[in-house]
């Protein structure tokens, strides 16, 4: 494992500094400055600025962009760029993230480091295709079938979008694993200033040699085989022997495979999971939130604590793996604990499951969301 400072090339397409773009292209020069050389991907609103994006600049810095005949076809190219040696990246939105599920469920069988970005809108199906919604949370976790780890960041800004993309493929590298960047419609979509900085510094896979004989299922992260490098390894998404060769009939291989892709997310999920507490660990009223709705949160909050009340707010910045120690430590001296969401209730689920304290979720569909006076309403009741 290495680290790899910002890549040249990057700062010629986006030189450092204050710019003012969308979260969608934010996010594509994000990935840009972490390495990203490869991207396929097939347009859908309100993912398709990132594709664009990546299709203009990519070439200017030695990468390649693919157009696909669609988002099965999309990942599953990014999956061979990986192997290639590629920093590789795709993006689409709910329809195309349901496509999707079972090659990533062969990325993470594989342990293929790559980032899927998904732009969240409003569903099931053709939904409202240009409206925001929050409803692919539980998706990114359990979308694909089995017993999985997965790993999932969420930006409430611009300036996150940039950030955590670079981040996305940090981790991916760092822990050999598919990453999903769950912005959302307004996000993807807001225009705002951020800046962008001098450098980045992201990790570089640790290669396989010949010498190497796990290259699967290594709790402290398995060297990867790469095309073309000299060590001939077995990818398949049946289950398989640390080097690589398929057994899909004994117990203990099977175990031993899957649980240390868990063990190697678990065990390194301080490192991973992140979050954001303002007066959140002694407050008497916590707000958990994310995305969009951690920043209309925060407006709600802020108000709420002029008027005198004892609130504090919990942000999460990555979902997956869910904060649990966070949240319960957020929880412990609370005595009412509010999750306000555009869906029906993903995320209080998991808040519920980890606290015995009252959690009441706002829920919200439609395409709308919330306003800073609503929330205000429904936490702070007759303020």
């Amino acid at each position: 494992m290495s680290d790899a400072a910002t890549p040249l090339g990057a700062t010629d397409v986006l030189p450092p500094g204050n710019r003012f773009m969308t979260g969608d292209e934010a996010i594509a020069y994000g990935a840009i400055y972490a390495g990203c050389r490869f991207f396929a991907g097939y347009p859908i609103t309100p993912a398709s600025e990132v594709a664009e994006t990546m299709s203009a600049e990519l070439p200017k810095v030695g990468g390649r962009y693919v157009q696909m005949e669609d988002e099965l076809g999309s990942i599953a190219a990014v999956v061979g760029a990986s192997w290639s040696g590629r920093k590789a990246m795709t993006a689409t939105s709910g329809p195309g993230f349901s496509l999707m599920q079972e090659n990533l469920g062969y990325a993470i069988m594989t342990e293929t480091p790559l980032v899927l970005v998904d732009v969240q809108r409003s569903g099931p199906s053709t939904g409202q295709a240009t409206l925001p919604a929050q409803g692919d949370v539980q998706q990114a976790r359990w979308g694909t079938h089995g017993d999985h780890p997965i790993v999932a960041l969420t930006p409430a800004s611009v300036q996150e979008a940039f950030d955590m993309t670079v981040r996305a493929f940090d981790i991916a590298e760092r822990y050999r694993t598919p990453v999903v960047l769950l912005a959302d419609g307004i996000i993807g979509h807001a225009r705002e200033s951020f800046t962008v900085p001098e450098s980045v510094s992201t990790a570089s896979r640790t290669v396989a040699t010949a010498d190497d004989e796990r290259v699967f299922g290594d709790e402290d992260v398995a060297p990867m085989p790469q095309f073309g490098e000299g060590l001939r390894a077995h990818v398949t998404g049946s289950t398989h022997e640390p080097d690589g060769m398929r057994d899909v009939n004994t117990q203990a291989v099977h175990d031993d495979l899957i649980r240390g892709m868990h063990e190697k997310i678990e065990q390194n999920a301080d490192d991973i999971v992140e979050v954001d507490a303002w007066h959140a660990e002694d407050a008497d009223t916590v707000v958990v939130a994310y995305g969009i709705t951690a920043r209309t949160a925060a407006g709600a909050v802020e108000r709420l604590r002029d008027d005198g009340m004892d609130v504090g707010q919990l942000t999460l910045k990555t979902l997956w793996p869910f904060p649990e120690d966070h949240v319960e430590a957020a929880a412990a001296g609370a005595t009412e604990i509010y999750v306000p969401e555009l869906n029906l209730g993903q995320i209080t689920r998991e808040v519920e499951r980890v606290t015995d304290r009252p959690v009441t979720g706002l829920d919200r569909i439609g395409g709308e969301p919330w306003t800073v006076d609503e929330l205000v309403a429904e936490i702070g009741g007759d303020r």
